[in-house]
């Protein structure tokens, strides 16, 4: 870390704390959040309850627990003070709003909503808890703006193991798909300025959201899998699957949906309108993703847009949903995102908030580095000051 920028990194994260510092009846807490945050922040090669505290100054790991788990104050409330943050600094009424959950390896039974279950963070099953999350994508940066917790029947089922781990009676099963739909609700009755929503498939498969977005006039290119239908004029349950072998090869366009790891992520796209009956203004599309190199890998996509959509702003939605997972590298690299220990639902959500605000400030500060022109001979895809060890 360099000198300079940890001034930076520790006034950002100071101005960002005066956002939320009413929330806080009491000055430990207040202190305590200020150091938990710069604490995510510093180069520490683990982020737990004794290395904060002593990054703090602390003599031991108890302000820190009692910040977590005991002292009272509402991580909520303490969120849509971020999220208001977020929108001064990132706020872009063109901005992509991307639902995507990952997950967080655990030891034991007792930490809420942990199970052994699917994990795409780890690309297996594992013993581990799931949270689903929104991002918030716009040209000046992206970044974390809300955050879930998902419970799976097991808890829910068990109210006295719910009960041990702070489950309140009221918090009954939701699936992804509803918490993912739940969150984008939220952003909208709060007026966050976005145009458009994506996920992949695990969520843009549901034709309930999809129906529901529409219905809210709500912009969408949502992934699906090939076993989705849609209505065209031959078939009300038409297979997406089955619109494009017949298609013309000059229908297909090679292009890039966005940088990745490795370079251009560039594939072979093409479109096919569906749904011919509906307003004149709007178009709904199923859109197919083809692999250059193994032309049997197709991905679909199911686009709700305004009509005259080109097929190249289709395209740049359908790949920004990567932002999602370059926020979640950094954030868990960068801001202490999975290095938490706490067993309580509650203590869950606070310390993802907390983190969630550390990565939101660094990604502020980024943007105004770009502002000031600072950024003239850095890659345009890295974080080389508000993300120093990511390599995103």
């Amino acid at each position: 870390m360099v000198r300079a920028d940890a001034r930076e990194w520790s006034a950002g994260l100071a101005e960002l704390h005066e956002r939320f510092v009413h929330r806080f009846s009491r000055v430990e807490p207040r202190e305590s959040s200020l150091a938990y945050m710069r604490g995510l922040v510093a180069p520490l090669e683990r982020k737990n309850g004794w290395t904060l505290a002593e990054e703090a100054g602390h003599a031991g790991p108890d302000r820190i627990h009692r910040l977590l788990n005991r002292i009272d104050w509402d991580a909520d409330e303490v969120l849509d003070d971020v999220r208001d943050y977020v929108v001064e600094h990132l706020g872009d009424r063109e901005a992509v709003l991307i639902v995507d959950d990952t997950g967080f390896l655990k030891k034991g039974t007792r930490s809420a909503g942990v199970q052994r279950q699917y994990s795409g963070t780890a690309g297996r099953t594992e013993n581990c808890q799931i949270g689903v999350f929104l991002a918030y994508a716009s040209a000046r940066g992206r970044t974390l703006i809300d955050r879930r917790l998902y419970l799976p029947t097991s808890w829910t089922d068990d109210r006295d193991r719910c009960r041990r781990a702070g489950i309140a009676d009221g918090t009954g099963f939701a699936t992804k798909v509803e918490m993912g739909k739940a969150m984008v609700r939220q952003a909208i009755a709060d007026g966050i300025p976005f145009r458009w929503v994506t996920a992949d498939a695990a969520y843009g498969f549901s034709k309930g959201w999809r129906h529901e977005l529409e219905q809210a006039d709500v912009f969408h290119v949502m992934a699906t899998t090939r076993h989705d239908t849609v209505v065209t004029r031959w078939a009300i349950d038409h297979p997406v699957h089955d619109l494009f072998p017949g298609l013309a090869r000059q229908k297909w366009k090679r292009r890039s949906c966005g940088d990745g790891a490795h370079g251009p992520r560039v594939y072979d796209w093409a479109r096919v309108e569906v749904r011919p009956w509906h307003r004149p203004d709007r178009q709904h599309w199923v859109i197919a993703r083809r692999s250059v190199r193994r032309p049997e890998e197709i991905s679909y996509y199911i686009a709700y847009c305004p009509a005259g959509t080109t097929l190249d702003e289709l395209i740049r939605i359908a790949g920004s949903r990567w932002a999602i997972e370059e926020c979640f590298q950094t954030a868990k690299q960068e801001c202490g995102l999975d290095d938490y220990q706490v067993r309580r639902y509650e203590g869950w959500h606070r310390h993802i908030t907390l983190a969630i605000a550390a990565h939101a400030c660094l990604t502020a500060l980024r943007a105004r580095e770009l502002d000031a022109g600072k950024a003239e001979t850095d890659p345009p895809s890295s974080y080389p000051s508000a993300f120093p060890n990511s390599g995103v």
